[in-house]
């Protein structure tokens, strides 16, 4: 069955159990983003686990590598907590574009 609710955060805090909520129910969208939300996706998970970009870029022939490495720079900067709530701000938003399975 469909389901298009969204998830609040308790109390307007974000902690790591709301952000792995979201990591765990944006697998169970009905349809798969498409590769521009994948790739923002990546880049504030990536940001808000482990923190600023600082890997060399990958080969000129790595094209998904490039695309990933480039998502995440774009987040260089931003903290734990608010890549963590952009985050879980940009699974709301593919929940309610795509919606969930139960």
């Amino acid at each position: 069955m469909e389901n298009s609710k969204t998830f609040s955060l308790a109390s307007g805090n974000v902690n790591s159990n709301e952000f792995n909520l979201a990591a765990d129910i944006v697998k169970k969208l009905i349809k798969t983003p498409d590769n521009d939300e994948l790739l923002h996706l990546y880049g504030f998970y990536k940001q808000a686990t482990v923190g600023d970009n600082n890997q060399p870029a990958p080969g000129f022939l790595d094209f998904k590598g490039k695309s990933k490495h480039n998502a995440w720079l774009e987040c260089k900067g931003i903290t734990v907590f608010d890549s963590e709530i952009k985050y879980i701000t940009y699974v709301n938003e593919l929940i309610k574009k795509y919606g969930i399975n139960n």
